[in-house]
């Protein structure tokens, strides 16, 4: 480029001495293409002392601070390195490079990140993550998690389950549920002894009781012993429900532990040792039930491994203890 002077007349105005023409080159676009153009000279203001360089920040480049922009295919960018420029036909996330196509048709592919240009302004290139906000976090239930949200001091409600793994299983699918809403889950050890606990209890409207009961199906033991609490003095601050399986156990999807059903016991067999016995498993002793239970418990991640029987009866409880009569 050849270099521009001026002099001034006795009248102060401007003449220049000297024009040229310069080219304006290598503009990044889809097709590289060479401009001409004239320039017309102008003289600058005299500055004698020149411009103040604490004026702004010296630190930031010439050509800008580098910003972080989405890989959008179509995209137009120059690789600094090499120089290549070219539209991004193709963003791999999970590799996490970049693929620019030149004038030509050729691809070449880089790693994402920093050392692109955008219409000479320095880039960081990043993988789109999606549209729109992030789905919210789910509890093992299904219910929207709540974070940060400390544990609510325990209502004086209650819900009572049968047995220890009836309340684990309800722990590990609805626990973060129960303390959100303060819902403290006891197990009885069995319904026979029901109505006394209840009585020790004392329900009231500020004081619900919600019981679930495995094998609640009509004429059983289990349905009796409902009825007489219903039709108790107490029993408009109690809500029975049951399931229809024999055992908590038979709950949980058969397909969770590579089953396709859950085997038929003779009626003449304890239910949990015919099943480790149908399943194969170790049976001869409760430590054998117990790590039979545990092997169960462990195929549970949530909701989704529990059979609808069971689902809608452990909300319908939730949602009976956690209101108020009137």
């Amino acid at each position: 480029m050849t270099a521009l002077y001026a002099t001034t007349n006795l009248h102060g105005d401007a003449v220049a001495s000297h024009a040229s023409t310069w080219l304006l080159a290598r503009r990044c676009s889809s097709v590289w293409a060479l401009h001409a153009r004239s320039v017309h000279p102008v003289t600058p203001p005299l500055d004698r002392y020149g411009s103040d360089v604490l004026a702004e920040d010296w630190r930031t480049p010439k050509s800008g601070r580098t910003v972080e922009i989405d890989a959008d295919l179509g995209l137009v960018v120059e690789e600094v390195t090499t120089d290549w420029c070219g539209e991004i036909v193709k963003v791999e996330r999970d590799l996490g490079t970049v693929t620019l196509e030149d004038r030509r048709n050729k691809r070449r592919t880089f790693p994402l990140g920093p050392g692109f240009l955008l219409d000479g302004r320095p880039v960081l290139l990043a993988a789109r993550t999606g549209i729109g906000p992030p789905a919210p976090k789910r509890t093992a239930s299904g219910s929207v998690a709540v974070p940060g949200v400390k544990a609510r001091v325990a209502r004086a409600s209650r819900i009572f389950v049968e047995g220890r793994h009836d309340a684990e299983l309800i722990e590990k699918v609805w626990g973060d549920d129960l303390r959100v809403e303060g819902v403290v889950v006891e197990y009885l050890e069995g319904v026979d002894d029901l109505a006394e606990v209840l009585r020790d209890f004392g329900p009231g409207p500020e004081r619900r009781v919600g019981v679930l009961v495995d094998h609640l199906v009509p004429g059983s033991k289990e349905s009796r012993i409902a009825a007489a609490v219903r039709t108790s003095p107490v029993g408009r601050h109690v809500l029975i429900v049951g399931h229809p399986f024999v055992d908590i156990w038979a709950a949980v999807k058969p397909e969770r532990l590579g089953k396709t059903a859950w085997p038929q016991i003779p009626r003449d067999i304890e239910w949990k040792h015919g099943v480790c016995q149908g399943f194969g498993w170790p049976h001869r002793n409760q430590t054998d039930i117990a790590r039979a239970w545990k092997h169960i418990l462990g195929g549970v991640r949530g909701f989704q491994d529990l059979d609808p029987a069971l689902l809608g009866r452990v909300e319908e409880l939730i949602d009976f203890v956690t209101q108020v009569d009137g």
